[in-house]
């Protein structure tokens, strides 16, 4: 079963993410989002994509836990390291991504919307924020270099220490989100602003994003291999995992 779907709006990909309501991610999954990422990049008629969901009630909950917890530390670390490679192969490609959430980004799911050039968020009740520390683990690296550079020390420091959950208005107050839209015009906007970006002269366009991205994509590159082995034995701890199964049973 395909996890990911593909539409096309005037030469843009629209890459939806499918799985059942809460689009919990698991390996096949992220394997399915970059899959669909390469065939963006090695389209030359493909503007651009749109991040979203196939539904309004979750643009993403996070990981699965219910499919990770308990699996072997080895078997995370595959997981864990396919989770930050398309992290950050989305957050270096080079054609305009905009994400559309229509609902809530929760964790990981608000971690993919990070990668994206811009970030808008439907009208009502959608939230979006890191409650990993929770359930006994940090918010991943990458993450948090993609955090400090969007929002600065402040901002990461409330979201990435206190767990919680923050609606649109005070997204955008953050610089978290770009805008807020109806969910009848969302995906409209969202199409359209990575249509704008596409018909500036392409090599301009790609040289000005490296140079936005090259300072914390070489952060990130330096530091990441520790800072997973940090991350995958702070999961693999009696105390986390008994923390998991807990949230586990209460959703």
């Amino acid at each position: 079963m395909k996890y990911i779907q593909i539409d096309f709006v005037h030469e843009v990909a629209l890459v939806q993410l499918n799985r059942g309501v809460t689009n919990a991610l698991n390996l096949q999954v992220i394997q399915e989002l970059s899959e669909s990422l390469q065939q963006v990049k090695s389209d030359p008629e493909t503007k651009g994509m749109v991040l979203t969901s196939s539904n309004r009630k979750f643009f993403c909950i996070g990981y699965d836990l219910t499919e990770l917890y308990g699996i072997s530390k080895e078997e995370f670390t595959v997981f864990y390291k396919a989770f930050n490679q398309f992290c950050l192969d989305l957050y270096t490609f080079l054609k305009p991504a905009v994400a559309a959430v229509t609902g809530h980004a929760i964790a990981g799911g608000c971690a993919l919307t990070l990668c994206c050039d811009y970030r808008y968020i439907a009208e009502g009740r959608k939230l979006m924020g890191f409650n990993v520390v929770k359930i006994g683990i940090p918010v991943p690296y990458v993450v948090n270099c993609l955090l400090l550079n969007l929002v600065g020390y402040r901002h990461t420091l409330d979201i990435s220490e206190s767990g919680e959950f923050y609606e649109p208005d005070q997204l955008l107050k953050m610089g978290i989100v770009d805008n807020i839209f109806s969910e009848d015009e969302i995906i409209e906007r969202a199409v359209e602003k990575v249509g704008a970006l596409s018909e500036l002269p392409r090599k301009a366009y790609e040289i000005t994003k490296q140079n936005r991205i090259e300072q914390v994509k070489q952060q990130i590159t330096e530091h990441l291999e520790e800072k997973e082995h940090h991350f995958i034995e702070c999961w693999s701890s009696p105390e986390t995992q008994k923390l998991i199964k807990k949230a586990m049973e209460k959703f």
